[in-house]
């Protein structure tokens, strides 16, 4: 029976393998393919978390494996796309530079004022779930519907616009956090 509470991050370990193959996909320009695999990640993605919250079935591996999957993915994806030029290098490049501007605080903050406890905040839920429909609108046009064109135009401003949105919110937050805890404990 235990087994079975593992099925989340089964899941999730899933979602990390398929990375490769639609990072091969993406560079080779199988659009189709890719389309397929990355829309059976994001459904991996939707009923592991389905699964962990309906049943319980949350883990501490879970959840630190499971965001830092869907960054990978996503990161691969958009790396992938401006290298072969299906996104603009600029957009890959804010979108990464938010996520280095993430990871650089929250090693900071650890380093010099301990644990603390991550939750997304609803402009960096929506950041991502843009991110991911731009991926999938760009793939939709690339392979099947030429006609998503300008819709994949709007995404990009959508996501440049969100993702540097959340990136300036999620310093306020922090810095807020960091110089209360500092003044906290220098008392």
């Amino acid at each position: 029976m235990r087994i079975i509470r593992q099925i989340p991050n089964l899941l999730t370990l899933l979602r990390v393998g398929m990375t490769v193959p639609i990072a091969w996909l993406l560079l080779d320009q199988q659009h189709a393919q890719a389309l397929v695999w990355f829309a059976l990640a994001g459904a991996s993605d939707g009923l592991d978390g389905f699964l962990a919250r309906r049943f319980g079935w949350v883990s501490r591996f879970g959840s630190i494996v499971d965001p830092l999957a869907d960054k990978l993915l996503l990161v691969t994806s958009y790396i992938c796309l401006s290298i072969v030029g299906d996104l603009p290098v600029w957009l890959a490049a804010v979108v990464l530079g938010r996520d280095f501007l993430l990871l650089g605080g929250a090693i900071v903050y650890r380093s010099m004022l301990g644990p603390f406890e991550v939750r997304p905040s609803r402009l960096g839920k929506l950041s991502t779930v843009l991110q991911i429909v731009l991926v999938l609108a760009l793939l939709l046009e690339l392979s099947i519907y030429p006609d998503f064109a300008e819709v994949h135009m709007l995404l990009v401003w959508l996501v440049l616009l969100v993702t540097l949105a959340s990136g300036a919110d999620y310093c306020r937050v922090w810095l807020g956090k960091f110089n209360s805890e500092r003044r906290r404990l220098h008392r």
